[in-house]
């Protein structure tokens, strides 16, 4: 658990520096790669990525020792550590609305371990559902982006957002599946496809979270990426691994109560003031 959340809070501090780095890109080079060339010259930008590295590995040792689901509502605590920075950073105190929605965001997520308890999960049989459930994540990406290509640049930074943390959903998947498979041996690891899709999911979903980023400020964009990336890989655990949950009425009811906890916290926290302050960049780029 402390693993989840220590790397929480470096994915928050990180999505922090890469926003601020992404926000002030030119619009056109939004889903474009030349935006992540651009953005690799920053220092800050690079700085963002290698917490956000950082908080992954930490993320990785985590699911070595738990399941997708009960790692990934840990996961979702990063906005709550990137208003803290953002306080500290400019001085100020969190006001009534971060603190409600901190509360609502951890009390989401003890409400939700505590109630559906998930636990076990196993390597999926080559033969299981696994290529379904991608196929099904990459769907939804694809139908997320293609909506997001036909609106105005707040929905389309959500929409974006919002795919980008799909993925990440899935990569924690597919990080969990690696592990598993490792604990059979090298061989066993490399022969199997996982471990080679992991970076390619791993791109294109920064490539996703920095166009939404650069299309909005933060308040619109984490929100959506905080909220899909647990959502998706609790579905994943139990599609793919077989992680189980209580399915009692009593502990259906503490998890939907939960995740509803969680989004809606999650929401009210990406309201914050602190989050609308990177809107400066790119006034003052423009300004310029």
């Amino acid at each position: 658990m402390l693993l989840g959340l220590m790397a929480a809070a470096l994915i928050g501090v990180g999505f922090m520096a890469q926003q601020h780095a992404a926000y002030t890109e030119p619009l056109a080079e939004i889903l474009h790669i030349r935006l992540l060339l651009h953005l690799m010259r920053k220092p800050l930008w690079r700085f963002g990525i290698g917490a956000m590295v950082g908080g992954q590995i930490l993320g990785a040792l985590a699911l070595r020792r738990a399941g997708v689901a009960q790692i990934e509502p840990l996961l979702a605590t990063n906005l709550i550590f990137a208003l803290a920075v953002s306080a500290l950073v400019y001085q100020e105190r969190l006001g009534r609305g971060e603190w409600l929605g901190a509360v609502l965001v951890s009390g989401g997520v003890a409400v939700f371990l505590a109630s559906a308890q998930p636990q076990g999960g196993t390597v999926p049989h080559p033969t299981s559902m696994t290529w379904i459930a991608v196929l099904a994540v990459l769907v939804v990406t694809a139908g997320l982006v293609v909506a997001a290509l036909r609106t105005g640049l707040k929905t389309r930074a959500m929409l974006l957002a919002a795919a980008a943390g799909v993925l990440y959903g899935l990569q924690d998947a597919l990080t969990r599946g690696s592990l598993l498979t490792l604990e059979h041996g090298v061989h066993a690891l490399v022969t199997t496809w996982s471990p080679y899709a992991l970076p390619l999911v791993g791109v294109l979903g920064i490539l996703l979270n920095q166009s939404a980023f650069d299309a909005a400020p933060l308040r619109i964009s984490l929100p959506a990426t905080t909220a899909a990336e647990p959502i998706t890989g609790i579905v994943l655990g139990v599609a793919i691994f077989k992680e189980q949950l209580r399915v009692d009425v009593y502990a259906l009811a503490g998890t939907v109560a939960g995740l509803i906890a969680l989004v809606v916290g999650i929401v009210i926290l990406g309201r914050s003031p602190f989050l609308v302050k990177s809107d400066a960049g790119r006034q003052d780029a423009e300004s310029r």
